[in-house]
């Protein structure tokens, strides 16, 4: 290793811990939660679904979705955040990581608000 990552490594070891960390953390957990609600609900959304549009009249359990149609949805959802992951990445590298990362964080309240008053 170089000597200037080890001197950077060094600064931040002997670092006291400041308000900006704490900062930092709760950045990064929220990013880091809305990526996890965004796969998590997935599999409710799946079966949301399932009960809604496969539900046979006469039957005493829910509708499910057919195995196909699961696996369809949810690698749409697994590879359009691949798909995002890269291209915000991206375009982080281009205009800025705080200022993408606020726009994403807009998109996903905003996306999140109109999917729950869609009716």
């Amino acid at each position: 290793m170089p000597t200037d990552q080890l001197q950077v490594l060094n600064a931040l070891d002997v670092a006291k811990t400041q308000w900006y960390h704490f900062t930092a953390i709760v950045i990064a957990g929220m990013g880091f939660f809305t990526d996890a609600y965004d796969l998590f609900s997935i599999s409710l959304v799946t079966r949301l679904l399932g009960r809604i549009y496969y539900t046979d009249p006469g039957a005493t359990k829910p509708g499910s979705l057919p195995i196909n149609v699961t696996a369809a949805v949810t690698g749409v959802a697994l590879c359009g955040t691949l798909a995002g992951q890269l291209f915000f990445g991206w375009l982080g590298d281009k205009m800025g990581r705080k200022k993408v990362y606020g726009i994403t964080l807009i998109m996903m309240v905003v996306s999140s608000l109109a999917s729950g008053t869609i009716l």
